[in-house]
């Protein structure tokens, strides 16, 4: 890591305890966090209360480039993707691939198709 104190275990935090976590250890106030990202304080505040558990990957991204943390980690946390080998795509989008599709590609798509969905939320 970059100089922080060691955060394990984290896969044990949720992703509002990860996020208190990583500000308070740069260390970063909520305000200092929404200059630094765009994101609301209020927004932050809620996300680390638990109050908000599956924010949108376009806040997850900016959290992590403000953090200096991996967006994978902020979308697994949020249940957007998971570890471990990634499930066989079917259906629609299976048929679409002219090969089969590479682990990263899956990643990829499946990272694109959360951000989709959660547009239509909003």
């Amino acid at each position: 890591m970059t100089g922080r104190k060691d955060l394990h275990p984290e896969e044990e935090q949720s992703l509002g305890d990860f996020l208190r976590t990583i500000r308070t250890s740069i260390p970063m106030t909520l305000r200092e966090a929404e200059k630094a990202s765009g994101v609301s304080n209020a927004y932050l505040s809620q996300l680390e209360q638990g109050k908000i558990v599956k924010p949108s990957p376009h806040f997850l991204h900016k959290l992590a480039a403000a953090y200096g943390v991996s967006y994978d980690s902020l979308m697994e946390r949020a249940g957007y993707i998971t570890k471990g080998p990634s499930p066989r795509l079917t259906g629609r989008l299976a048929t679409f691939a002219n090969k089969e599709l590479t682990a990263a590609e899956e990643r990829e798509l499946l990272r694109f198709l959360g951000y989709i969905r959660s547009q239509k939320k909003g």
